[in-house]
């Protein structure tokens, strides 16, 4: 079967466990794009219209920043998703980045 690139982030971005995050950058190079972390940014605008759903949410930048906030409606809309998964978040970036940090690169695929 032959996907598009916005279906293969979303079908990495269905992978990422409750409670944790990855980033843009990350979910690039595990589909062996790696300077296409904008492209995985602009999927992500698509992904409310996805189906099945896409968790979003858990998807940031490499430095934990909710870069992607104002794709949702409202922006706090992210942090609170985020919030009800025990994730914390403190001014707009993940607290304990590298501990709630979801590597895709490590799937068995």
């Amino acid at each position: 079967m032959n996907t598009t690139f916005y279906e293969q982030v979303y079908e990495i971005a269905r992978l990422i466990p409750l409670g944790r995050v990855t980033s843009y950058g990350a979910i690039a190079k595990s589909l062996g794009a790696a300077k296409s972390s904008r492209m995985v940014g602009h999927a992500m605008l698509y992904a409310g219209m996805a189906h099945p759903k896409v968790p979003a949410h858990r998807v940031v930048n490499s430095s934990g920043l909710l870069t992607g906030k104002f794709h949702f409606n409202p922006p706090e809309r992210m942090e609170n998703l985020l919030a009800k998964e025990g994730v914390e978040v403190k001014n707009d970036k993940v607290v304990n980045f590298k501990k709630v940090f979801w590597n895709p690169m490590e799937l068995e695929i």
